[in-house]
């Protein structure tokens, strides 16, 4: 087996390799080339369905409980504010430069590197599946959630994200709702007391004003924004609807559903979710994976960014090297030694984890 210095060299240059191919979600055909390649050189057999590619541990054992180790290869499309090229790994004062190497190509390279490390170990008190998933960023309809049905019922996950390796143990769920109110179009010289728009101003008004009672103890409470009016197309003419987005970040108190029928029960309009799958997430404070994280001096917090936790069911824990501020930045950049760290770290995490 290749030491660990060998096998984070062999991460960071395939970190290198992942910044300079394009890889916007749904577009990340050649990325998992990238990928296939790598596990094929440290013989390792996978699997590929459309952009994700995933592993199992050599030994892989039905009657043993299943993790899953889990990040993303695809980007956003890069900022406007960029100096650098976003598609060229460049290295300066310690920091890995380039779109993606922060969200989330450190994190994804480092559990790469981590699942080889305990690939070929026979005596593992779990499963472990390596996945390498697409369209995260756009939580689209073939990340993830579509690699699900292919996988042995997973015990409990890792989900790489930047975190500074802290211990993110919940994660606020994302609903998306596009509100249609009502009235008469008319004329706007005659009297008209059906106006969309104003029928539309309670409605925000309740928006902006309304508590759900459970408040979580790591995320607070439940977050409604109203991000998007638009109604009529001229100065002359009373539309016959006023259209909004809400923004709905859900704690780990309340499902997707419980947040909608909340809503349909006090808000008089059409009410469409975009999705209803991108729930909170949560792993107890007292769970393994928690503790071992925590003798080992990380903290742990609830995160308000959305992240491929929100379609497992497991017990999940959100953890990587980066730090997320960073993310979607101008120039992102990750340090070569997060990088270093958060091998380390993961590895140890997971054998004090295999020990309990």
């Amino acid at each position: 087996m290749k030491n660990i210095e060998t096998l984070t060299q062999e991460a960071i240059a395939l970190l290198k390799a992942l910044i300079e191919t394009p890889s916007f979600s749904s577009e990340e055909d050649q990325t998992a080339l990238l990928i296939e390649n790598w596990f094929t050189q440290n013989n390792i057999q996978f699997e590929r369905e459309n952009n994700n590619v995933w592993a199992y541990n050599k030994y892989f054992d039905k009657s043993k409980p299943t993790l899953l180790l889990n990040s993303h290869h695809d980007t956003v499309k890069p900022n406007q504010g960029y100096t650098k090229n976003p598609f060229e790994a460049i290295v300066e004062d310690g920091k890995l430069f380039g779109l993606g190497s922060n969200d989330a190509g450190g994190a994804l390279v480092s559990l790469m590197t981590t699942f080889v490390h305990f690939y070929a170990n026979e005596n593992l008190p779990y499963n472990i599946v390596m996945v390498v998933s697409a369209e995260e960023e756009s939580s689209g309809k073939n990340g993830l959630n579509s690699v699900l049905k292919h996988l042995p019922e997973l015990d409990c996950a890792i989900v790489g994200e930047p975190t500074l390796m802290q211990l993110a143990v919940a994660e606020k769920g994302l609903l998306v709702l596009d509100v249609v109110v009502k009235g008469t179009a008319s004329h706007a010289a005659h009297n008209n007391p059906d106006n969309p728009i104003y029928n539309a101003m309670p409605i925000i008004e309740w928006f902006k004003t309304y508590q759900f009672e459970k408040i979580s103890d790591v995320l607070g409470p439940v977050k409604m924004t109203v991000t998007q009016i638009y109604a009529g197309k001229q100065h002359n003419v009373v539309p016959a609807e006023c259209h909004l987005v809400i923004d709905i970040r859900v704690n780990d108190c309340y499902n997707n559903t419980e947040i909608l029928e909340t809503v349909k029960a006090n808000v008089t309009a059409e009410i469409t979710p975009r999705s209803m799958h991108l729930n909170a997430s949560s792993i107890p404070v007292l769970h393994g994976l928690v503790q071992a994280g925590i003798a080992l001096g990380r903290t742990t917090y609830g995160s308000p960014t959305l992240s491929d936790q929100s379609v497992l069911s497991c017990k999940s824990l959100k953890m990587g090297p980066g730090e997320t501020l960073r993310s979607h930045s101008a120039d992102e950049f990750i340090y070569v030694n997060e990088i270093e760290e958060g091998i380390q770290l993961y590895i140890k995490i997971l054998t004090d984890f295999f020990k309990q």
